[in-house]
């Protein structure tokens, strides 16, 4: 049986759209979609990522001509949506709030119908902003919202010694500790409320997760500022797994993952499944 392949193109293409209902009285818009209501466009330099899957055509070693994808986005992605009002000009948001949430459904069921047939659409990722994306795969959205907060740490294991915890961490076992600039990505899913087109208040997500860890932890050393580490060598896995915990006992959606970033070169991530 053939192994499928995967195969990712991404497309820019520049938007603006709003979150206001004409329906709505000022105070019912504000109160649905909080600080984000305005009856005035914004605008964002979209990213969308594609990846198909498929089985390599023996004939030419591809899984699909990245021209074709290529042909196929920017017809019915770049063209239709780049440099347009989303609310104005696409008569899909006409009535329905063009959120990240909404716009990753959407895409991911437009581009499902136009794939040919020997690739299949197989998870689309679309970024709003540096901090704001949402993914589509297997017929479930998700929604990735980032975060950062600096902290300092030691690796020092409890259960090692001395010498022990200088061959395992080395120079990460300075008695005076080292710091990271984190970042957290906190992937989130559940349903999408049909009136307000988005899956979870995007400024209640920030409250608990900048209640619950950023405010916590920025500028905080782990080992002797918190007590949940009292006992634990701060690892950024063991880190991982704590703010894991938190979040996932304090979100009222359901938590998909957390990827915490402790460089450029190093991530950490728990799954719920």
């Amino acid at each position: 049986m053939a192994r499928p392949v995967r195969l990712t193109r991404r497309v820019t293409f520049s938007s603006g759209h709003r979150y206001w209902r004409s329906d709505l009285t000022p105070e019912q818009n504000r109160a649905l979609f909080g600080e984000w209501a305005s009856p005035f466009n914004h605008g964002h330099n979209f990213g969308l990522e594609v990846t198909t899957i498929g089985t390599v055509n023996p004939r030419d070693g591809m899984v699909i001509n990245i021209k074709t994808i290529d042909d196929i986005l920017q017809r019915e992605v770049v063209g239709v949506f780049d440099q347009r009002s989303i609310n104005d000009e696409i008569s899909a948001f006409r009535d329905m709030s063009p959120t990240t949430e909404n716009l990753a459904a959407y895409l991911a069921e437009l581009l499902s119908k136009c794939l040919p047939k020997e690739s299949q659409l197989d998870e689309l990722k679309l970024e709003e902003t540096a901090t704001l994306s949402a993914k589509w795969r297997a017929n479930q959205v998700t929604l990735t919202r980032s975060y950062e907060f600096a902290a300092a740490h030691r690796l020092n294991s409890p259960e090692l010694t001395a010498e022990q915890n200088v061959e395992i961490f080395g120079k990460c076992n300075n008695a005076a500790g080292h710091g990271h600039n984190y970042v957290l990505e906190v992937e989130v899913s559940g349903p999408i409320d049909m009136k307000s087109g988005m899956m979870v208040d995007l400024g209640q997500l920030d409250s608990i997760v900048n209640e619950q860890v950023v405010d916590r932890y920025d500028h905080k050393n782990f080992n002797c500022d918190l007590p949940e580490f009292s006992d634990k060598n701060p690892t950024s896995e063991v880190v991982c797994l704590e703010i894991f915990e938190r979040l996932a006992k304090s979100l009222p959606v359901k938590l998909v993952s957390i990827r915490l970033w402790e460089t450029a070169r190093n991530m950490f991530e728990v799954r719920a499944e």
